[in-house]
C-alpha cells in the first residue's frame, strides 16, 4: 500500500500538474469503485482544480464550489500520468474498455490522470463530496508525527494499549504509516514489533518518535530524488535499499544476523532479531503451533534447528 512518502510524492507531482486546470472527462471501469453517490461524479467534469490534500493515505484533489474527489488506492493502486488526454471529448461518464489495465481515468486539459489496480481483488476506491466538512469525515484522526511534538507524540502512542507494530499502523493513531514503513521505523528504533505501548520507557519514546521522523523524512527525500521532475511510477513497498522489510533471509545491514518474519494474514512483519529483540524469535502464528514445543525462541536455537532437522521458516 502506498504510504506517506508515495503519496507526498503522488501530491508533489499532481501539484505540477493539475492546478488551476480543468477536469474534462472521467471513465471508470466498474462502478463498484464509486464509494459515494452524491453528488454525481460527473458533476466534477467542466469544473478546475484549486488545491490538494493528503488525508491519511489518500489523496484529495479539490475543485471549485467545494467539491472534493478523494482516492484510496490501497494495496495495489497506483497512479499514472499521460502528457495528452483522449482527442474526443466523449460522453460525461465513459465505461473504460475490458481490456486496458486501467480502472479509472480522469482527462484534464494538461493531461489524463489513471489509476490501475493490479491483482483480482479490487479494493481502491474513489469518493466524491461537496464540503469540506464532509472531506473531513473522511479522515481517521491518525497523529501527522512530522508535525507533532514528542509530548504529542507520546500521548496518542500511549492512548490505547497496543504492540508498536499495531500503534504505528492504525490510521487512527498515527496518520500514513503502513506496514514497509513500520518495519523500518521499528528496526531504525531497535524495538520489537511486539513490544506494547504501555511497555514502553521514555527512552523507548524518544526513540521511536525520532526513527519515525527520521525514517518518513530520509524516504520521501530518496524517493524524490529519483523521481525528478517525472511522475513517480516504481511506488512499491518492497525496495532494495529497505533495512528489514521484504528482506526475509538477507543480513541485517547493522549486525549482518538474518531478518526474520512474522506472517499473518496477507502481510507480514519483518524484523531483526539481534537489534531489535535482543536475540529472541516473535513466535510465528502459523509455525509455532506447527512445532509447538520444538518452535525455536533464539537466533541460536534456530540455527541448531536447522542443521539437526533441516529445519526452514520458508517452508
Amino acid at each position: 500500500m502506498p504510504e506517506l512518502p508515495d503519496i507526498v510524492l503522488y501530491l508533489e507531482a499532481l501539484d505540477r500538474r493539475i492546478p488551476h486546470h480543468r477536469l474534462k472527462r472521467v471513465r471508470l471501469s466498474s462502478p463498484f469503485l464509486l464509494r459515494t453517490v452524491t453528488p454525481p461524479i460527473h458533476e466534477l467534469e467542466g469544473k478546475t482544480v484549486q488545491s490538494l490534500r493528503r488525508i491519511g493515505k489518500r489523496i484529495a484533489i479539490g475543485f471549485e464550489q467545494d467539491y472534493w474527489l478523494v482516492l484510496h488506492l490501497m494495496i495495489a493502486g497506483r497512479l499514472h500520468w499521460r502528457d495528452r488526454g483522449p482527442a474526443a471529448p466523449g460522453p460525461p461518464v465513459k465505461k473504460l474498455a475490458a481490456r486496458s489495465r486501467d480502472v479509472a481515468a480522469f482527462d484534464f486539459d494538461s493531461g489524463s490522470l489513471t489509476l490501475t489496480e493490479a491483482g483480482s481483488r479490487k479494493r481502491a476506491s474513489i469518493h466524491v463530496v461537496a464540503s469540506g466538512e464532509r472531506l473531513n469525515e473522511l479522515d481517521p484522526g491518525g497523529l501527522e508525527v512530522l508535525e507533532a511534538t514528542r509530548e504529542e507524540f507520546a500521548a496518542r502512542l500511549t492512548s490505547e494499549n497496543h504492540t508498536l507494530k499495531r500503534a504505528l499502523t492504525d490510521p487512527h493513531l498515527m496518520s500514513g504509516i503502513g506496514n514497509a514503513y513500520s518495519d523500518e521505523i521499528l528496526h531504525a528504533a531497535r524495538l520489537s514489533p511486539a513490544a506494547l505501548t504501555s511497555r514502553l520507557d521514555s527512552d523507548g519514546i524518544k526513540r521511536l518518535y525520532e526513527a519515525t521522523r527520521a525514517t518518513l523524512r530520509d524516504w520521501t527525500e530518496r524517493l524524490r530524488e529519483e523521481a525528478g521532475e517525472g511522475f513517480p511510477e516504481k511506488v512499491t513497498a518492497f525496495r532494495a535499499a529497505m533495512a528489514v522489510h521484504g528482506r526475509y533471509g538477507q543480513p541485517c545491514p547493522r549486525c549482518g544476523a538474518k531478518v526474520q518474519r512474522i506472517r499473518y494474514a496477507e502481510n507480514e512483519t519483518n524484523y531483526c532479531a539481534r537489534c531489535q529483540t535482543g536475540g529472541k524469535l516473535l513466535a510465528d502464528r502459523s509455525l509455532s503451533r506447527l512445532l509447538k514445543e520444538d518452535w525455536p525462541r533464539t537466533l541460536e536455537e534456530l540455527e541448531t534447528l536447522k542443521t539437526t532437522r533441516a529445519f526452514s521458516p520458508a517452508r
